[in-house]
């Protein structure tokens, strides 16, 4: 969780519970020397994104606990981190902290997408959950996906079905 680990360092060195974008950049490019200026406010994004901060009232929020959360001597993240994933890596690698094999949790998520004929994303979190894997806001992304997917195939389809003379 490297990404978790860049999100934490900052709110752990300032002993702050939010901080201003600008505050949280500075401490990352500046102060730490991890990132660029606009890589850390790309990092922004990304951990927004993954449900790791919050922006609430200009200031960025941890949506976890940073004291929680170890920033080993001498450790810099990877570049990696800066990637957004999409949601079937985001709820892969919460299966895999769950405690499951990579491989393994693939092959069980393929299976459950083609038992149940849904998407990849839908499948993923699935599976995530009954191996207790905390993806709530994932499983929220894809409840909105496919009720916009079924918006969409509602919309094209929409002859009037519940009217006998048109049957």
């Amino acid at each position: 969780m490297s990404l978790e680990v860049a999100v934490a360092a900052p709110f752990k060195t300032r002993a702050q519970d939010r901080l201003g974008q600008g505050e949280f950049v500075v401490a990352l490019s500046l102060e730490r020397e991890w990132f660029s200026p606009d890589q850390a406010k790309r990092l922004v994004d990304v951990a927004v994104g993954r449900g790791l901060l919050a922006s609430e009232d200009g200031d960025l929020v941890p949506q976890f606990d940073p004291a929680e959360v170890t920033v080993p001597e001498g450790f810099v993240p990877d570049e990696s981190v800066l990637r957004e994933q999409s949601t079937f890596e985001s709820a892969l690698d919460a299966i895999v902290a769950a405690g499951v094999e990579k491989q393994r949790a693939v092959a069980a998520i393929n299976e459950r997408q083609r038992a149940l004929a849904v998407t990849i994303e839908a499948a993923a979190v699935l599976y995530a959950r009954e191996q207790g894997a905390a993806v709530d806001r994932l499983a929220a992304d894809v409840r909105e996906e496919l009720a916009a997917d079924a918006d969409d195939d509602g919309a094209a389809d929409s002859t009037d079905a519940d009217d006998p003379e048109v049957a």
